[in-house]
């Protein structure tokens, strides 16, 4: 990675400021290591808090770097007496609990790659990715092993390590923490470069097999500013993290979990069982959470609490959200009922927190998704990578090389050569950008509609039709048509209390017309009870082709 190849850059670790003319340059030092510094640079003896587990019955318990540095150093050498060493795979299958930060902090120690693996997983995709990733040791819970008993054969697994007690036990089980607290510490962490690979994190696998997105320890530094710019200037003062997406997925991991403890700023461990506003609202207020990420599903499921500050004493600094286009009414509600602005970033797997806006740094515009973070040059471009012209639609592409982007594919240079076009990255995304350099997404690639030559992004049609009162959530798809190539159909789920009709149907197409364009309205309407969805909440628009065919 060359440090001064982006054009406009934020030096890690400092706060964003505005300012173009500033000539901010990256820092990418040549050895850097996530689990140092995320870890042992703020274990200084002062009991600084890292991580606040709260479970289930309500107890909460403090674990500071100080211990946190201590139980990684043991958790690596258990690691290293069991066999695994440098570029090994470790697969983590926990939610939002201490050990699963242990494991992230001792593998990245010992030159070792993670696996995150998603909580909610069944069997199936459990078996594919460790196979895919061919990972040597497991970290994983009761639960955990219930599934990955039913996976089938995994012949490259050494060692699976569970951290509670469990009915099942496979042939190469032991206890974590009865290996843990038996171990003395590593005596040297492994000098990794920036460019070394520190994890896997796998696709959702909308189209075909997840792909493993391999991805180096300087992937952390990529992230921080796109964090610092969607949380206004991220850390300050009595900032404290959590957010309800899982920290196997790159948002939970490199969004919040290890950008926060790079910045000393303690992050609160609580996956709820179930996604409830009562609850969330509780756990902000009790834990005085200052910063949020969201994904742009739990915000919908909040916003039909009324007057939620009014209920309960939080008192938010900073909400992102990313994932899916937000919508105006979405940030207005959000003014309201949360007190802060919610900005929206965007990014995928590959190469993520690229564009994002910020209510404290500059103007925000109705529509985008903000702008092109700094550091990372994010242009449209067409199928050859040429840049387009201001306004035109296109492929939305980040130049290579960019700390934050992947390495490439585990094991599939052909799906790794598909993801460039000349000097980008393309994210299969398409967009446009205007003159003051504010992005909008229009959809995926695979996604637009081409209907009588206008090309179509589901996006806003969507938006538009979810602020019809009846309706609770809404997809579109193209589908064929012999006159037009194709046509907008609407898949729409009702809000209680609304039946569907043809009358609701004229009424549905009429609002899209009115607040759109005529070209754009759905021309075919379905009311179905719900929308199928990737394991992060995104619409798979394939799926409904497919439904439509």
């Amino acid at each position: 990675m060359n440090p001064t190849i982006p054009p406009r850059t934020v030096i890690n670790g400092t706060h964003y400021r505005h300012d173009e003319a500033a000539p901010y340059q990256w820092q990418i030092p040549e050895f850097f290591n996530i689990g140092i510094a995320t870890c042992d640079r703020w274990a200084d003896g002062s009991g600084r808090p890292a991580i606040i587990s709260e479970e289930a019955d309500g107890s909460v318990t403090t674990w500071s770097y100080d211990k946190l540095k201590t139980l990684s150093d043991q958790f690596a050498q258990v690691l290293a007496e069991a066999g695994i060493g440098r570029g090994d795979r470790i697969g983590i299958y926990l939610s939002q609990r201490i050990e699963t930060v242990i494991t992230h902090i001792a593998a990245y120690k010992l030159g070792a790659i993670t696996v995150p693996l998603f909580y909610l997983f069944g069997p199936e995709a459990i078996a594919y990715r460790l196979q895919n990733s061919e990972a040597a040791a497991l970290v994983t819970d009761s639960s955990g092993m219930d599934k990955v008993h039913l996976a089938g054969e995994l012949p490259a697994l050494k060692v699976v390590f569970c951290v509670e007690q469990s009915d099942i036990v496979l042939p190469q089980t032991t206890d974590f923490w009865d290996r843990l607290r038996a171990a003395a510490p590593l005596p040297q962490a492994v000098a990794t470069r920036a460019d070394d690979p520190a994890m896997i994190i796998y696709t959702s696998g909308t189209t075909g097999k997840a792909k493993g997105a391999l991805h180096a320890h300087r992937v952390l530094l990529g992230h921080l500013p796109g964090v610092e710019v969607s949380h206004d200037s991220f850390p300050q003062p009595g900032d404290r993290f959590w957010t309800p997406a899982d920290w196997a997925w790159i948002g939970g991991l490199l969004d919040v979990l290890l950008p926060s403890l790079y910045h000393g700023v303690a992050v609160v461990a609580r996956r709820l069982e179930k996604f409830d506003a009562e609850a969330v609202f509780g756990l902000l207020a009790r834990h005085d959470i200052r910063n949020v990420f969201f994904p742009p599903t739990a915000l919908k499921m909040l916003r039909g609490t009324p007057s939620p500050r009014e209920q309960w004493p939080f008192s938010l600094r900073s909400v992102a959200s990313g994932g899916e286009t937000l919508g105006d009414d979405l940030i207005a509600w959000g003014r309201e009922a949360l007190g802060v602005t919610i900005n929206e970033f965007y990014g995928q797997t590959e190469c993520n927190l690229v564009v994002s806006s910020s209510s404290k740094l500059y103007p925000s515009a109705s529509g985008s998704m903000g702008r092109a973070v700094p550091g990372h040059d994010v242009q449209i471009v067409d199928e050859d990578g040429r840049i387009v012209a201001r306004g035109a639609v296109g492929n939305i592409a980040i130049r290579a090389p960019d700390p934050v982007m992947f390495l490439r594919y585990w094991r599939n240079e052909e799906a790794t050569q598909e993801k460039f076009a000349g000097d980008f990255l393309l994210t299969g995304d398409l967009g446009n950008m205007d003159e003051q350099g504010y992005i909008r997404y229009l959809g995926r690639n695979d996604d637009v509609i081409t209907s009588a030559g206008y090309r179509i992004g589901p996006a806003p049609i969507e938006e538009c039709i979810m602020r019809h009162p009846a309706v609770r959530i809404a997809a579109v798809v193209g589908i064929k048509d012999a006159l037009r190539t194709e046509v907008v159909k609407a898949f729409v789920v009702l809000k209680e209390g609304h039946a569907p009709g043809q009358a609701l149907v004229a009424e549905l197409q009429q609002h899209v017309r009115a607040q759109l364009a005529a070209h754009e309205y759905p021309r075919v309407i379905a009311f179905v009870d719900a929308l199928p969805t990737t394991a992060t909440g995104k619409i798979m628009r394939k799926t409904l082709k497919e439904m439509d065919q």
